[in-house]
């Protein structure tokens, strides 16, 4: 795949960039190496002061860097400012947090007095260069929610980000520089995917975060696995949206469109399978459809648009097979189901609504990255509980109930990372974030994200001589 900005709104492409050779590689992995090396003994007041001044910056080029983001994979821009304002969030929160979360932990007087010590404790140091496979859907934030708690931590970072994002990705790099951070912190390298296991298996890089497909996560792991080497990943999502008998059904009905479509129905959080009980599935349906039918697709740069193309031409034709697939074996399309007709240059697709869902259905089983949701009926708690497990995926889920009693078996059973009662899931930066089964493993964000790449050491002391 070439490095290129292609803007997804008509299949233009603007701009295309030369993936780095061995020798620029080679001097950014040395430039890494000596950064931490240095880096790594600076105080959490001066990590904070660096990552602060790139908050600010990034703050006030906000404008202009959503202006980017959408150019090149194609979110709405109010959706692009928003990405922009919840890094700056992230960073100043870790700015201010970051020394607490990573304070040395101590044992109490009984078990260090036990283990034979006068004192001991738990102290967090870093690991060093930490190699991040980002991908395209959330070009700036994704790589921030890393960067942000991996800095503050004292570790180094290199960014190998999609191909399609170029610009983002040398941003990144250029607003680190312009906080301060010396060079070699924060890299951004310019290479295709085929670069990844030579600079994964460097003795420079200590560790290494990925975002992205099953297939990539896989790859991934089982090069830093084979290099014994630290891992978090965070992949695909097929996320439940249970509407049960007790909920708000309109509120319910509205949050999940903008469930299902955020950021052009690229999420990986966002809701795909819609289960909803039988005594309210008429009446959700029919608020769901209709919010659906009523959103603006068109021209992602414009604030009245509420879903912008897909980010590639196979993207669009990877959804269209799953949807077809769908339709073949009985599924029925409430809405969408189509290329939009007034919008033939770009890579759009109506948002689409599919009843009728089946397990033959390859997409019941694989993950429909854009704007499609799925329907279920389900006729009790303990049969939506069946559907929503029944996927290989566990990132996140969505619960609409205000039976407490059900939260309580919700909370027990669902298989997922994360579980939102009465709204739709979103990351903060205090709240862990990551799933279970093919949605990887690990966790970002919160105390959780910046212990990750920590070397948590045990230091004790004995009595000493007499």
């Amino acid at each position: 795949m070439p490095i290129a900005t292609v803007n997804p709104t008509n299949g233009e492409t603007l701009k295309t960039f030369d993936a780095l050779g061995p020798e620029e590689i080679e001097r950014r992995l040395a430039a890494a190496e000596s950064a931490f090396r240095q880096y790594r003994t600076t105080s959490f007041a001066e990590r904070a002061r660096l990552l602060s001044h790139a908050a600010d910056l990034l703050e006030q080029d906000a404008r202009d860097v959503a202006r980017t983001m959408t150019t090149e994979m194609g979110k709405p821009i109010g959706a692009a400012r928003a990405e922009a304002a919840k890094c700056v969030k992230t960073m100043r929160w870790y700015a201010a947090h970051a020394e607490g979360l990573l304070a040395d932990e101590h044992p109490t007087d009984a078990d260090v007095r036990d283990s034979g010590a006068t004192h001991a404790r738990v102290h967090y140091r870093p690991l060093g260069a930490v190699l991040a496979v980002m991908p395209w859907n959330f070009p700036l934030w994704q790589v921030v929610r890393f960067a942000a708690p991996a800095l503050m931590a004292g570790n180094v970072g290199l960014l190998k980000h999609a191909s399609n994002v170029p610009q983002t990705a040398l941003y990144l790099e250029d607003l680190f520089r312009r906080a301060g951070y010396a060079e070699g912190c924060f890299q951004t390298l310019l290479v295709g995917s085929g670069a990844i296991e030579a600079i994964l298996r460097d003795e420079r890089v200590a560790a290494a975060t990925l975002t992205g497909s099953e297939p990539a996560g896989r790859s991934v792991a089982s090069i830093a696995g084979d290099e014994i080497k630290k891992t978090v990943l965070e992949l695909g999502g097929s996320d439940p949206y249970v509407v049960m008998p007790s909920a708000d059904i309109e509120r319910a009905a509205a949050t999940a469109v903008t469930a299902r479509v955020q950021n052009n129905g690229q999420s990986c959080i966002a809701a795909k399978r819609f289960i909803v009980h039988v005594d309210v599935y008429d009446q959700f349906v029919e608020h769901f459809t209709a919010g659906m039918r009523n959103l603006t697709v068109g021209d992602p740069m414009s604030d009245t648009t509420d879903v912008g193309p897909l980010s590639s031409e196979q993207g669009r034709a990877d959804l269209e097979e799953l949807v077809d697939d769908a339709v073949r074996h009985g599924a029925r399309a409430l809405c969408g189901g189509q290329r939009p007709k007034d919008l033939p240059n770009g890579w759009f697709y109506e948002p689409t609504i599919l009843a009728e869902i089946t397990t033959n259905m390859r997409i019941h089983r694989e993950e429909a990255f854009g704007p499609v949701a799925t329907l279920y009926r389900a006729g009790s708690l303990d049969e939506a509980v069946t559907i929503a497990n029944d996927t290989s995926f566990g990132l996140s889920s969505n619960v609409w109930t205000r039976d407490a009693a059900e939260v309580d078996r919700f909370v027990r059973d669902l298989e997922a990372g994360g579980i939102f009662f009465n709204g739709m899931t979103a990351s903060h930066p205090a709240f862990p974030f990551g799933g279970i089964k093919r949605s990887g493993y690990g966790r970002e964000l919160a105390g959780h994200g910046i212990r990750e790449f920590c070397n948590a050491t045990t230091v004790w002391h004995g009595t000493g001589p007499n």
